[in-house]
């Protein structure tokens, strides 16, 4: 006996890649449903070798489905998530809306998994920010050992971040540079993306961070220890796909370059490809595809006490959004659930 699957926004490019993972993992679907807005209605998805049918999310019933994939943004999870909780379905939401609830657990499964069983304070649980994810798979090991108490990263993020208006906008406007009369103006971003990169990823706050900076410091504090200070400069760069991050660590103990390149070559979710030669490190091109997160470039940092820098490489349509939505759904099938 396998699970009532739904997913919600399976038209949009985390959706279809939450459709193409749950086929690749096998997870254990007896039924499987694809909702999208009232005007995708009819449109045709695949999953495996079968093909699915939109369904409008507005007249979909969740009562009887036990599990649903969000990946719809805020403002409709806002409308259809507390609906498909009180149905009795469990929620897995990919948006923002719920992740600084203090009562909705927020799960990197590598991470923080003892923290599934609070999906039932209000049958909701939050998939972090991408460029969070990758980094809090990396931390994690690191902390566990010599207790991380500073973090500086910087990210380089691709324009799939942004979904499909993000890719369409990279791809015409890198044409344009090319063939007079085709060129694009800034439309999604707030600069040209093409040949260029942009130190601004979603609005600014008070303070002058932006709103992904501030995400990845209360995501990384909630998921790990609250006690640990992230600063972070989000760039967006004109990358299709794959977000990477320099990372600069402060610990608490000596933590050793090679003890920890062991620590991550044993840790779960992570590969690392550190050869300090020519080329021996991973770039986004390597990781589109891969579920692992990609670590690199591991080295002290000899001007702070108990330094490390490293490089973190990840897909982000997939460790950022959907494999690890689809992960923790598998935690919430073999911890609590238990069908399948």
């Amino acid at each position: 006996m396998g699970y009532k699957v739904v997913v919600a926004g399976a038209t949009g490019n985390v959706g279809r890649e939450m459709l193409n993972i749950l086929d690749e993992r096998q997870f254990p679907v007896d039924e499987i449903a694809v909702l999208a807005s009232r005007r995708s209605q009819g449109t045709e998805v695949s999953f495996g070798d079968r093909t699915l049918k939109i369904q409008d999310i507005e007249q979909f019933d969740f009562a009887e489905w036990d599990i649903a994939l969000f990946a719809i943004g805020s403002d409709a999870t806002k409308i259809h998530a507390p609906r498909a909780a009180k149905a009795g379905c469990v929620v897995i939401d990919n948006s923002s809306l719920y992740r600084y609830d203090p009562q909705i657990p927020l799960i990197v499964p590598e991470v923080n998994p003892e923290a599934i069983h609070d999906y039932k304070n209000k049958m909701i649980i939050a998939n972090p920010n991408c460029s969070t994810a990758q980094m809090v798979v990396a931390l994690k090991p690191l902390h566990d050992r010599a207790r991380i108490k500073r973090v500086v990263v910087s990210t380089y993020q691709s324009v799939s971040g942004a979904g499909k208006e993000g890719m369409d906008e990279l791809w015409d406007q890198t044409k344009g540079m090319y063939v007079p009369g085709q060129e694009k103006p800034a439309k999604k971003f707030q600069k040209q993306i093409a040949f260029n990169v942009i130190p601004q990823i979603d609005v600014f706050m008070e303070d002058g961070t932006t709103k992904e900076e501030w995400k990845m410091v209360v995501e990384t504090k909630k998921i790990i220890d609250p006690s640990i200070k992230v600063t972070a400069t989000c760039v967006r760069v004109p990358v299709f796909v794959g977000h990477s991050e320099s990372i600069n660590i402060e610990f608490e103990d000596f933590l050793d370059e090679d003890e920890a390149r062991d620590i991550l070559r044993e840790a779960p979710g992570v590969m690392v490809v550190d050869k300090r030669e020519p080329g021996g490190y991973t770039t986004p091109v390597e990781c589109v595809g891969d579920f692992a997160t990609f670590i690199s470039r591991i080295r002290q940092d000899s001007t702070v006490e108990n330094g490390l820098n490293l490089w973190c490489v990840s897909d982000n349509l997939r460790k950022g959004a959907a494999l690890n939505a689809v992960q923790i759904a598998e935690l919430l099938g073999n911890r609590v659930l238990k069908k399948g």
